[in-house]
């Protein structure tokens, strides 16, 4: 059995295939010395539009600087969506000499046609490798597993990929065994961690004879990750596998760092997406999402598993035209200038209230103004942290249907919600807050728009969050400007430069 180890493949789902290049030098120098037969260094592509580093492209100077270092065998992937035949010329003949395996990842949909590539790939002289992915739903694929025998005296592997870490090691032993009687190379397993089973279904299909395994420092990778080399490496060991623990613990120390930044690894969104075979990619990218609470992202799965575009429709907001309204956000400036606040929405009681977020709400309990409550990810449960069914006097306004994290709304709410038709002034950022205060303010026919608690954030250096909040912000206030000409006016000081900022004592 061979082991193959792809953290710089899999990992730079997280770091878009940037790393220190000390962290590689660490990284080498362990592979060479641990019981690791490959590894895959990341991908060869064709230019794309969307940013990817050095490990995203692996070009001819850093292979060749690795393969001056590396003792092991080298691969690379090919992504197969994005891969055809004429573009071997420009992809792998530079690399010929400088990296043994090419490994293409394969949708059963495109099995056909990556037969087709693996043979072309094969006549540049490199080993070449199947990654199948979605494993656990080959027999939705109809004629999939009887068209494996295509690959026999083409494959130097054929590699099962688990890609949402959901398949039982009962399912991988009948999977295994369909796929060892319609094939003649090599058979290997990758195994992601949804629901903590990369460990033992690694251990079973090595039961079952599979002849190579992949894992990945601290099981670094796509989602909830991949099975850790440096268990598979200590479960190894008790069976007489010689490993360099010191060696094995200086790589762990190098990509801490990372794990600590990322923070992979498994949480329920994951596992739910594992056990109904739905896909990683959205999962993680709700996953890192600010405003996405783990309730709305359980929503958003269940959608998915039940096949609805949305688990609730209300009806559309219909409201009589107003003069001028006061958005609320989250910044301590409302808190700040409270009193002045309270005089003011006194002094104007056919002002509707949109409030961006529950955060202040509580605040305002008592006031007679008409309230509105954007509920948008954890909105819904902020607003019933800080207001009771029994204080509640407001309606609840959602974002047009279908929504993308589907829709949770306070139980003592659900008789006075309603949705937007629309988003009609931006494409952008049509799921936030602030689009759906300011899209009110527009099916208001505000004239004019006032807000209060968009302080921005001080300092020269922001934390990521911060960043992509206070761009959020700025693309949307000039969206809304370009296309409705309103000015859009703060009463309480604020860094967002897109707003006009007004004193709110001076209309006290």
């Amino acid at each position: 059995m061979k082991i193959l180890d792809c953290t710089l493949s899999d990992g730079g789902y997280y770091t878009n295939w940037d790393f220190d290049s000390k962290i590689v030098d660490v990284y080498i120098q362990a592979m060479n010395v641990l019981p690791i037969d490959y590894i895959e260094l990341g991908y060869r592509s064709i230019p794309t539009k969307e940013y990817m580093g050095k490990f995203g492209y692996s070009p001819v100077s850093v292979l060749r600087h690795i393969k001056t270092t590396c003792i092991k065998k080298i691969a690379v992937m090919l992504n197969e969506k994005n891969t055809r035949p004429e573009d071997l010329d420009t992809l792998l003949v530079p690399i010929q000499g400088l990296v043994d395996m090419i490994r293409i990842a394969v949708d059963p949909n495109n099995f056909d046609r990556a037969v087709i590539l693996a043979q072309s790939i094969k006549t540049l002289g490199f080993e070449v490798g199947f990654n199948t992915m979605y494993m656990s739903k080959w027999d939705d694929y109809e004629g999939f597993l009887s068209k494996l025998n295509k690959i026999n005296k083409v494959a130097d592997l054929f590699c099962m990929v688990d890609s949402f870490g959901g398949v039982s090691p009962e399912e991988l032993k009948a999977i295994f065994q369909t796929v060892k009687q319609n094939t003649t190379c090599p058979v290997g397993f990758h195994g992601h961690n949804n629901l903590q089973l990369g460990l033992v279904n690694t251990l079973t299909a090595i039961e079952c004879g599979i002849d190579y395994v992949d894992a990945t420092i601290l099981g670094m990778g796509r989602g909830a990750g991949n099975l850790n080399m440096e268990l598979l490496l200590t479960y190894l060991n008790k069976g007489g596998l010689e490993v360099d623990f010191n060696v094995l613990g200086d790589v762990i120390t190098a990509f801490q760092s990372l794990h600590d930044k990322y923070q992979w690894g498994t949480n329920l969104p994951y596992m739910l997406s594992g056990a109904n075979s739905i896909s990683q990619k959205e999962v993680m990218d709700w996953v890192a999402n600010r405003t996405y609470s783990f309730n709305s992202i359980v929503r958003a799965l269940d959608n998915k598993r039940n096949k609805v575009k949305d688990n609730a429709h209300y009806s559309v907001l219909r409201a009589d035209k107003v003069e001028k309204v006061l958005i609320i956000g989250g910044g301590n400036s409302v808190l700040e200038h409270q009193e002045a606040i309270k005089e003011y929405i006194h002094n104007n009681p056919d002002m509707p209230l949109l409030f961006v977020t529950a955060r202040h709400a509580a605040l305002y309990n008592e006031v007679v103004n008409k309230k509105y409550y954007c509920l948008v990810g954890n909105e819904a449960k902020r607003l019933s942290q800080n207001i009771s069914g029994t204080d509640f006097k407001g309606e609840c306004l959602l974002s047009p249907y279908p929504r993308t994290m589907g829709t949770e709304v306070p139980v003592y709410a659900e008789k006075c919600t309603q949705e937007l038709s629309q988003i009609s002034f931006t494409n952008t950022y049509m799921d936030s807050c602030t689009a759906v205060a300011l899209q009110t303010a527009i099916e208001l026919q505000a004239d004019k728009i006032y807000l209060i608690g968009y302080d921005g954030y001080q300092g020269q250096v922001l934390s990521e969050k911060e960043m992509d909040l206070t761009n959020e912000n700025r693309t949307l206030f000039l969206s809304f400007t370009n296309v409705t000409g309103k000015i859009l006016t703060s009463l309480t000081p604020s860094l967002y430069k897109e707003l006009n900022v007004e004193s709110i004592y001076q209309y006290l």
